[in-house]
């Protein structure tokens, strides 16, 4: 079930200390307008009512979507969680159905984790996805400072459009102050997930993994 408490937070612009509502565990089944906030950030954010701020609140919470079976922990940096609570709850999702789990440490990426599932898509897929996608940006590009930018650039599954075969991935990334697009082709997916499969040991574990960028490298290296 979802769990709603309230908590305190300073607002960065005045120093004022508010009352906020916080999200420890959130159940889609049960909350389904909660999807939508997770997705464009919004749950994470609350205006200061005395100097009009915007500030984003960090706290520690479960994503649960039943339907598409998937759990995603919300760790912010410098919040640990028990090895025997973590256990619990993975007992717990082997024990209800064949549970993708996961954990993150930022918004940003519990937001990235959501659509890709939304898209009915592997994430270890699309880390592979944009590792691909980068190299071959990488390898195009004359300019050493530039390709350099790029090599180190952290790029982010935005979205999937289009039917069948024509079907395109959107790729984000920060590039020279702004941030770029990318289209690929369902192919390069299809690709990467031929990959993964010939090569078992590239695999996320059955607990609550973090996979990204830095997961992926440490299993192709």
């Amino acid at each position: 079930m979802s769990i709603i408490r309230k908590a305190g937070a300073v607002c960065t612009g005045c120093g004022k200390e508010n009352e906020i509502t916080v999200y420890r565990s959130i159940n889609t089944a049960e909350n389904p307008e909660l999807k939508e906030k997770v997705k464009d950030g919004s749950l994470f954010l609350w205006k200061c009512p005395s100097c009009g701020q915007t500030n984003l609140m960090k706290y520690e919470t479960l994503y649960h979507d039943p339907e598409k079976h998937i759990m995603i922990w919300l760790l912010p940096d410098g919040i640990e969680m028990s090895e025997a609570q973590m256990n619990s709850i993975t007992l717990h999702a082997k024990a209800i159905g064949n549970y993708t789990l996961r954990k993150v440490s930022d918004t940003g990426s519990l937001m990235e984790k959501v659509l890709i599932a939304d898209a009915g898509l592997d994430d270890a897929v699309i880390e592979m996805c944009k590792y691909i996608t980068r190299m071959e940006l990488v390898s195009k590009t004359e300019d050493k400072t530039k390709a350099g930018q790029l090599a180190s650039a952290p790029f982010h599954f935005y979205a999937l459009q289009g039917e069948e075969s024509d079907r395109l991935i959107t790729l984000m990334y920060p590039f020279e102050g702004k941030m770029t697009g990318v289209n690929i082709g369902y192919n390069v997916y299809e690709d990467c997930e031929g990959i993964i499969k010939r090569n078992p040991h590239i695999k996320p574990g059955e607990g609550f993994e973090q996979v990204d960028a830095a997961w992926l490298e440490s299993h192709i290296r």
